[in-house]
């Protein structure tokens, strides 16, 4: 048997001080290759005046791009792996990062010059050569459409889109169906704020006073100085459509949790438990019935209906069950007040039993008590309301008896789980592959070959959240991609 994700709580040693947890939340943070990437990114927006967008866009402050340049101008941020700690540069690494500086502003003036001399030269060519042959003056998307047809002769198809700034799927659209016409105007409503009104409120949240203020701080601050932009909506109106409403504060980010995977190879080696709600006389009136499950046979290994859910309840429940049915090496629940409370992980620790529990608000971490519960309130045996906690136990006393005794189970070959939980599941299987042998060789026409249905395949495992095979993962991933 395989385990993973178990309660690491659970173990021998009992008196010694607890160990800090391993799944509290943690605050937003940057491996050195995110703080390069987000600093390259912050340098090209600046290039092009809309740095402090980038930074709303991406929740970042000013004051970690000032930083993070630093300790990258100092070489302490290249080749750091994801958790580095990386510290103060040396005067060495300073005047690194200073001839490093000089060096990429040289590379950058370089290459934009190179770049803006072959497309200055060929769009003025294709200006002269249009404007003398065309009638009236080319508007600016004809003209970057014959700059691309004229550059993917020399470049390849998306250099050309690239060097043009066009796109290559409406060129060839409209070379195949023609230009598109433009659609039909729409009036404006009155009230709208005009380009230039919406270009001066962006410009006042991006300024250097406003970037890393609120739009709800900056209307209180300018209408205490007598200044009215807009209502707050508007404000994170603008901010919206220019996509600059992010999360930039440092909240805790729970980590996400890891799914229990449990494998039973055999009876008596792991037990699923839950508790559900019967309903009782009247509306409002509950009962509580305990239910616990051998997940290899689906066999009801106990149950026991009470008029309230409590750990002590529980903790005489999971006793019952052990001293009948033996003790399991895992027992598995969900995170409700009993399954998690400390009667109960004391009683499975002191008897060297591992706890495993589900994923918060995961009912599928939980699948063989909830399949048993669905079959139990499905049944047409299953009444509206119980008149008594006493017709409650009796229902249940039939029910389960039946279920383990009777009832043929999907799950398991059409084996019932007594059969399985108790070892006469083999005799039985060889049984019905001779009736089925025996119609065979009676009525071969009948039969397409012989007959082994695999309904009656007993698996040799039983699993809670079987792992994904690799291959299946890599299939997964490329899809995604």
């Amino acid at each position: 048997m395989t385990l993973n994700t178990l309660d690491p709580s659970v173990g021998d040693d009992r008196g010694m001080a607890k160990k800090p947890r391993t799944d509290r939340p943690r605050r937003r943070s940057f491996s050195p290759a995110e703080k390069l990437r987000l600093l390259a990114g912050y340098e090209t927006a600046t290039a092009s005046g809309t740095g402090n967008a980038f930074l709303r866009e991406n929740g970042l402050y000013s004051s970690l791009i000032s930083e993070w340049r630093r300790t990258r101008d100092a070489g302490l941020l290249t080749g750091k792996p994801a958790g580095a700690v990386v510290g103060r540069p040396s005067a060495d690494q300073a005047e690194i990062a200073r001839l490093r500086r000089q060096l990429d502003v040289a590379e950058r003036r370089l290459s934009r010059t190179e770049a803006a001399l072959s497309i200055m030269g060929k769009a003025q060519a294709l200006l002269e050569d249009i404007s003398e042959s065309a009638d009236r003056p080319p508007t600016s998307k004809t003209v970057m459409t014959g700059a691309y047809h004229q550059l993917r002769v020399h470049v390849s198809h998306r250099a050309a889109a690239g060097l043009a700034g066009v796109s290559r799927a409406t060129v060839h659209r409209r070379a195949v169906l023609g230009p598109v016409r433009p659609p039909a105007p729409r009036a404006a409503p009155v009230n709208r704020l005009s380009t230039a009104e919406r270009a001066q409120i962006l410009a006042v949240l991006n300024s250097d006073r406003f970037v890393d203020t609120t739009p709800i701080e900056v209307f209180s601050t300018l209408l205490d100085e007598g200044v009215y932009l807009a209502s707050v909506a508007t404000l994170y109106r603008v901010l919206r459509e220019n996509r600059q409403v992010t999360e930039r504060r440092r909240l805790a980010r729970h980590p996400a949790r890891v799914r229990p995977e449990l494998i039973a190879t055999g009876p008596g080696q792991v037990f699923t438990w839950d508790i559900t709600k019967l309903p009782g006389p009247s509306r409002g009136v509950y009962y509580d019935a305990y239910v616990m499950i051998d997940i290899f046979s689906r066999y009801i290994v106990g149950h026991k209906v009470a008029a309230t859910e409590s750990a002590v309840l529980a903790e005489d429940f999971i006793t019952g069950v052990f001293a009948v049915h033996g003790i399991p090496h895992v027992v598995h629940a969900d995170r409700g007040t009993s399954m998690t409370s400390k009667k109960v992980a004391d009683l499975l620790a002191d008897l060297h039993v591992l706890r495993s529990h589900s994923r918060p608000h995961v009912s599928n971490d939980n699948p063989y008590s909830e399949a048993a519960f669905k079959t139990v309130k499905y049944h047409p045996s299953f009444p509206g309301r119980f008149g008594s906690i006493q017709d409650a136990r009796a229902f249940c006393d039939s029910f389960f008896t039946w279920y383990n005794h009777e009832h043929h189970h999907t799950g398991i070959g059409l084996h019932t789980p007594a059969a399985v939980h108790y070892g006469h599941a083999d005799a039985i299987t060889v049984a019905r592959q001779q009736v089925l042998d025996t119609a065979w060789t009676r009525n071969p026409e009948r039969f397409t070959r012989r007959p082994q249905p695999k309904s009656l395949r007993l698996a040799g495992t039983a699993w809670i959240n079987k792992p994904v095979p690799a291959t299946d993962q890599n299939e997964a991933l490329i899809l995604a991609a």
